[in-house]
């Protein structure tokens, strides 16, 4: 079995409200140290399927057609051998 790890982030000049939300709870707490944070999701999938080529394909399609919008976020991704 593969499983594809998937991260999802805005893009660098899309306004993350959110990952300023929480700098500035994080400045509030003592951490003036930090600068910017930015929030990206991260999806793991498990395939039945140990083709690497096939998984990426679909893996790619579904990023395309689900995950992320290519308006305002990228993304990428790694195939792994599931344990």
């Amino acid at each position: 079995m593969l499983k594809a790890k998937i991260y999802v982030q805005l893009k660098a000049n899309v306004l993350d409200p959110q990952g300023k939300a929480v700098t500035n709870s994080l400045h509030n707490l003592g951490y003036t140290d930090v600068i910017e944070t930015r929030i990206s999701k991260y999806i793991e999938m498990s395939f039945r399927n140990d083709n690497r080529e096939k998984v990426s394909q679909e893996v790619e399609k579904i990023c395309q057609d689900l995950l992320a919008n290519p308006n305002t976020e990228t993304y990428h991704y790694e195939i792994i051998a599931e344990e």
